[in-house]
C-alpha cells in the first residue's frame, strides 16, 4: 500500500481520442486507488475514437467518463506524473506546475491507421497492448522506486506495438 496519496499522472497526446485516453482508462482500472489518471490533448477532436472505447469496454474498463478534452482544463493542477504518449505532444508540452516527472512513451498513432475495421482494430490491439505493458511496469514499481530514470525507461521498453506486451486482462 502506498505511503503517499494517490500519485496524480496525465496522459498528454495531441488529439485526446485514443492513446491517451486507453492510458488513461487502463491505469485507472490497474492502478487500485494507487493512482489517479487523467488524460489531454493539445489540439483535443472532441471525441473519443469508438475503436478505443470498443477496445476498452471490450476489456471490461470502464469508459463512464471518458471525454477528449484540452490540455488547457488542467492548467494550474499539479501532478507527480505528466506522460506523453505523442511525439507531437511531447514537443509542445506546456511546463506543469510542482515540477513534475515528465517522461515520454511514445506509441504509433492507431487512429492514423488506414484499412478495413479489421486493421483498424488490429492497430488499436497492438498500440493498446503496448501501453497495457508499460502500465503493468508502472503499476509494480514501489513508491521508493517511483524516480524519473525508472518511468522515463518504461517508454523504451516495448517500443514495437505487440511485442511481448501484457494481454489488457491480467
Amino acid at each position: 500500500m502506498s505511503t503517499k496519496a494517490p500519485y496524480k499522472v496525465l496522459f498528454l497526446c495531441t488529439g485526446n481520442s485514443a492513446r491517451s485516453i486507453m492510458a488513461e482508462h487502463i491505469l485507472r482500472q490497474r492502478g487500485q486507488g494507487r493512482f489517479e489518471s487523467y488524460s489531454a490533448g493539445s489540439h483535443p477532436t472532441g471525441a473519443v475514437n469508438p475503436h478505443a472505447l470498443e477496445f476498452l469496454q471490450r476489456h471490461h474498463i470502464d469508459t463512464s467518463r471518458a471525454r477528449s478534452k484540452s490540455w488547457d482544463e488542467y492548467r494550474g493542477e499539479k501532478f507527480d506524473f505528466v506522460i506523453t504518449v505523442c511525439d507531437r505532444a511531447r514537443e509542445a508540452c506546456p511546463i506543469w506546475p510542482g515540477q513534475p516527472m515528465l517522461v515520454h512513451w511514445s506509441s504509433p498513432d492507431p487512429v492514423a491507421v488506414e484499412g478495413d475495421d479489421q486493421t483498424k482494430r488490429k492497430a488499436f490491439l497492438d498500440v493498446a497492448s503496448q501501453i497495457s505493458a508499460r502500465i503493468t511496469i508502472f503499476c509494480a514499481f514501489r513508491d521508493e522506486q517511483l524516480n524519473e530514470w525508472a518511468v522515463r525507461d518504461i517508454g523504451n521498453q516495448f517500443t514495437q506495438p505487440g511485442s511481448a506486451a501484457t494481454p489488457i486482462g491480467s
